[in-house]
């Protein structure tokens, strides 16, 4: 049987999670539905299927240090496995980028192609699903899996089986010709598909060769098709990144749904057994939190009296609710959301506007995490910026430098090592440097307790993108 390649799909963007999610924190670092975070969820339940070293993680330039840092156990097999977009194009360029990377590693691998921000429960129920979907692509097929609806819901496409024409079987586990695709229904159509038991909620989630998406990627869509293979060229012959990177910039978004599976006569459906949940909106957290009596799902320092069927969430401050109903009330640091979980799904619409307004608030939270500790963006104006700086024992930040801002570093707790310019020297609690402009520097710990400072900026513009990184423990170096 043809070795298996999980493909970890890790490239979105948060918007129905906001405040919780922002565009460079998505939904897949959020912890849901376990002590995990769902792409940590997601990394383990794909290694019942493949060894670390067959799993690739499909994302975009911005977030794939982050995905890194939470994958840090696995670390040492993905070294070499992150399948980078420059942008996103949607899905259907994302998957013919990541078969070229299949390919490269086995002509015959089959891709188990699964988002990084689902939950799913039942894991022999998930591995058996895969098994069978395998071999049925194998031998041509592109396989999806069909979950059982539970309600009648109209945020999902659906997927009719052709009950006659079974392709193989595995246990009660069958697999089936796909005899139609539905776009999102409207209320009317959904109730009628959960009432005739005979569709399936689409997954977005597939099981396909790498050769034969990439034929069908061609045959339907041959401008993607013909554009993806030209990449394909120029990474076999070594041409550099920027030049690839601005081909893929040119592809048309197209989505694997629509543009592919949709169209091609080889599309097959496993429906199965496990639960699943794309957790796709506050909302839907009533799929896979826990609830207390009155069924609320209660996280952090929440006083409540006699609500009912909310979600509240808190992660720093006290938040008190009385009487809600049906309501979903989420504080951050930055940002509170209040709205009723029938309008969950509009979260979105609040942070395009974020995104329009050029708002901070969409983009990231005041706390980013980075491999060698956080920040904490305190007060920011007019030429100034305070951050609370944490270095885990042994972490250093690039040697780097800034054109615009100056900054100046006072230590809290621990000990600094901080090189500057030429110098190298120690800082302890309640020492304090200051780092000119266009000057060299770096910050590191070299102790056991983790490093706080506090750092204050000054300067006409306070950008992160303001540093040129000269060596970099993370290979984020621009020279």
């Amino acid at each position: 049987m043809s070795a298996l390649y999980p493909v970890i799909m890790a490239g979105g963007s948060g918007t129905r999670f906001w405040p919780l999610s922002r565009h460079l924190f998505p939904k897949q670092l959020l912890r849901i539905g376990g002590d995990e975070t769902l792409i940590q969820q997601t990394m383990r339940r794909v290694l019942g299927c493949a060894d670390p070293s067959r799993v690739l993680i499909s994302t975009n330039a911005a977030q794939a240090e982050l995905i890194k840092l939470q994958l840090a156990a696995w670390k040492d097999a993905l070294q070499d496995n992150y399948v980078l977009e420059p942008e996103g194009r949607n899905t259907a360029p994302a998957i013919g980028l990541a078969a070229l990377g299949v390919l490269a590693r086995d002509p015959d691998g089959v891709m188990l192609v699964v988002p990084a921000d689902h939950v799913v429960t039942g894991q022999r129920e998930f591995e058996a699903a895969v098994e069978l979907a395998a071999r049925l692509a194998a031998d041509g097929a592109l396989v999806t899996f069909g979950i059982k609806p539970t309600r009648p819901e109209t945020g999902f496409g659906y997927i009719k089986p052709n009950g006659k024409a079974v392709l193989g079987t595995r246990g009660r586990l069958k697999g089936f010709r796909v005899q139609q695709f539905v776009e999102k229904p409207n209320a009317a159509k959904a109730a009628r598909y959960l009432k005739a038991g005979n569709y399936f909620w689409n997954s977005g989630m597939f099981v396909w060769r790498a050769a034969t998406i990439l034929e069908e990627i061609r045959r339907h869509q041959p401008a993607l098709g013909n554009a993806i293979d030209r990449i394909g060229q120029m990474i076999a012959s070594g041409e550099p990144r920027v030049r690839i990177d601005e081909a893929y910039r040119r592809l048309s978004p197209v989505s694997i749904d629509n543009g592919v599976m949709e169209r091609s006569t080889h599309a097959a459906v496993v429906p199965v057994s496990f639960r699943w949940s794309d957790v796709g909106s506050w909302g839907s957290l009533d799929e896979v939190a826990a609830k207390d009596k009155a069924g609320n799902v209660i996280t952090g320092r929440v006083v409540d009296i006699e609500s009912r069927r909310s979600i509240v969430y808190t992660d720093r401050r006290v938040v008190a609710t009385i009487g809600l109903e049906d309501m979903v009330v989420v504080d951050t640091a930055d940002a509170t959301l209040v709205c009723p979980k029938s309008r969950a799904q509009d979260v979105k619409k609040v942070v395009e506007v974020l995104k329009q307004q050029q708002a901070p608030e969409h983009l990231e939270h005041l706390t980013v995490e980075r491999p060698w500790g956080s920040y904490t963006v305190l007060e920011e104006g007019s030429g100034f910026k305070v951050k609370r700086v944490t270095v885990k024992p042994g972490g250093r930040l690039s040697l780097q430098l800034h054109h615009q801002r100056s900054e100046h570093w006072v230590v809290t707790a621990g000990t600094a090592r901080v090189t500057r310019g030429e110098d190298v020297f120690d800082l302890q609690v309640g020492q304090s440097t200051a780092i000119p402009v266009e000057t060299k520097h770096r910050l590191e710990n070299p102790g056991r307790e983790t490093l706080h400072i506090i750092e204050v900026q000054n300067g006409p513009y306070l950008g992160e993108d303001d540093i040129v990184r000269f060596k970099d423990d993370y290979g984020r170096t621009q020279q």
